[in-house]
């Protein structure tokens, strides 16, 4: 039994445990993360069933600076004090690459920083002894005086109808396309994993149909990489082409089997049935997941929202009832849920490099790194300016990570990548919140309609713009007083006439 008091315990060695478990022991913290499976990123030797991550890894960038080819490598985690860091970019050059690739790549950055981990060692109860965590697993228990949860979602979200218990799961079903061959199938759910699954059957299955209670959302619509993907949308083509496959939009009201199959009582949303049974030979679930909180105790079990989903977070990724519980990866999606990208390697990443400088900052007295420069307009245009051009972190966690210029007096403090509804929960008395963003409404524009863009070579200041841009927002004691947009450019270069002069003016009036 081990009697050692932690200063952290970290369950999961995922992308986001492992990152998280680099900046605790870069800081010199006491740390252990406890892994049930034998190898780090135990989930992906799963999933996605079908073999081939979505999440973009884009090699050849045509940039020399590491900072931007972040933008577009989705796959990374990162590292403090690495001057030559792991990439999964060296570990494959397909745009779409192999789960496998990513499990390579997970154990080479465990092995090269060294990381503290505890294999095959399932977490199986969590209860808290005065001020002190005591995880139990198996026969061992170990102790910290904080938690962090970075296990993802791990059980299916199953919705409540009747013969639920009946269906085929994701998680379990069988992904051999030539044993549904000639077969009708339907296939629950809307996300990517519903999608990747039909697509998956299209060639074999005499039919398949996707349905669920809300419209299909693109991606390339909402910018939501969560929502439906091109790569995954080969079903869609099809069902406007008129080749049997179709979308169902209404809920499943019960399902029924028989020797003849299942029978789907299935209520339509925007057809002129109400309800109508429909008969399949298989019937598959992909309708997400969810948080297990079944392994705390009652009196230290976090809050769970959104259906039961995910635990319920403060600003600082802290249990809203559990103090000291605090979270990384993809639960913390709760906060951005469905908007950024925190339920992503390429967002969840800047998400735990924001929550470590948070535990430095309340359990070490380590006070948020910052920069100090002039109050001044040319020193604030050029800070802002440097940064909206280079950063990865505000590109990837666009309205949800900023940059914040502290003035006081003749000075001004320069923090990066402040979570924003963490500054609006403790407001400066005279600050400058930096975001990069898209326009009003962006996801009801479809970018392949002839809109009009906003003109990339005059100022922009009233946010006509739908594209990615920086805005500057000034707070006064906690009240927003102006807001700049920099226009949007194609390129993502903000750095001409046009982008510095409009927002020298604008510090100008604002100072």
């Amino acid at each position: 039994m081990a009697e050692e008091v932690l200063d952290y315990l970290v369950v999961g060695a995922g992308p986001a445990g492992l990152q998280l478990a680099q900046f605790l022991g870069h800081a010199g913290r006491r740390y252990l993360v406890l892994e049930a499976g034998s190898a780090p990123g135990h989930f992906f030797e799963t999933f996605p069933r079908h073999r081939t991550l979505i999440s973009i890894n884009k090699k050849h960038t045509g940039y020399t600076d590491p900072e931007l080819n972040l933008r577009m490598d989705w796959n990374s985690i990162l590292a403090d004090g690495d001057d030559d860091p792991v990439l999964f970019t060296d570990y494959s050059e397909k745009l779409f690459p192999d789960a496998e690739d990513l499990l390579r790549y997970l154990a080479d950055y465990t092995a090269k920083h060294r990381l503290d981990v505890r294999y095959d060692t399932r977490v199986t109860r969590i209860r808290r002894a005065q001020d002190v965590f005591v995880l139990a697993a198996g026969e061992e228990e170990f102790r910290a005086k904080r938690l962090i949860m970075a296990t993802g979602v791990t059980k299916p979200y199953i919705p409540d109808f009747p013969g639920a218990d009946l269906i085929d799961q994701y998680v379990d079903v069988d992904v051999d396309p030539r044993n549904f061959t000639d077969q009708r199938v339907l296939v629950l759910g809307k996300g990517n994993s519903a999608f990747e699954t039909a697509d998956n059957l299209i060639e074999r299955a005499a039919v398949v149909h996707v349905g669920g209670p809300r419209p299909v959302k693109l991606a390339w619509r909402t910018h939501f990489v969560g929502h439906l993907r091109a790569y995954n949308a080969g079903i869609l083509d099809m069902y406007q082409l008129k080749l049997q496959h179709a979308i169902l939009d209404g809920d499943v009201r019960e399902v029924r089997k028989d020797a003849d199959g299942y029978h789907v009582k299935f209520a339509f949303a925007r057809a002129d049935e109400v309800i109508k049974e429909i008969r399949y030979d298989r019937v598959i679930g992909c309708t997400g997941f969810r948080f297990d909180a079944s392994l705390f105790d009652e009196d230290c079990r976090p809050e769970l929202t959104i259906n039961d989903r995910f635990p319920a977070q403060t600003p600082d990724w802290e249990s809203v009832n559990v103090p000291g519980l605090h979270f990384a990866g993809t639960i913390t999606q709760v906060r951005d849920f469905k908007k950024a990208t925190s339920a992503f390697i390429h967002g969840f990443r800047y998400g735990a490099r924001a929550l470590a400088k948070v535990l430095n900052e309340r359990y070490h007295d380590v006070p948020w790194p910052h920069t100090e420069l002039p109050a001044k307009p040319d020193a604030l245009t050029d800070a802002v300016i440097t940064r909206i051009n280079r950063t990865s972190a505000l590109y990837q966690q666009f309205g949800f990570l900023a940059d914040v210029v502290v003035v006081d007096g003749d000075t001004a403090r320069y923090l990066e990548e402040v979570p924003v509804d963490r500054v609006l929960a403790n407001p400066p008395d005279d600050a400058y919140v930096v975001t990069l963003d898209y326009g009003p409404d962006h996801d009801k524009v479809d970018p392949f309609d002839f809109v009009a863009r906003a003109a990339q070579d005059k100022a922009n200041d009233h946010g006509e713009g739908h594209y990615l841009h920086p805005i500057v927002r000034h707070y006064r004691r906690g009240e927003l007083v102006a807001t700049h947009h920099v226009t949007e450019n194609l390129e993502n270069e903000w750095d001409k006439e046009v982008h510095v002069e409009p927002l020298t003016a604008f510090f100008t009036r604002e100072l």
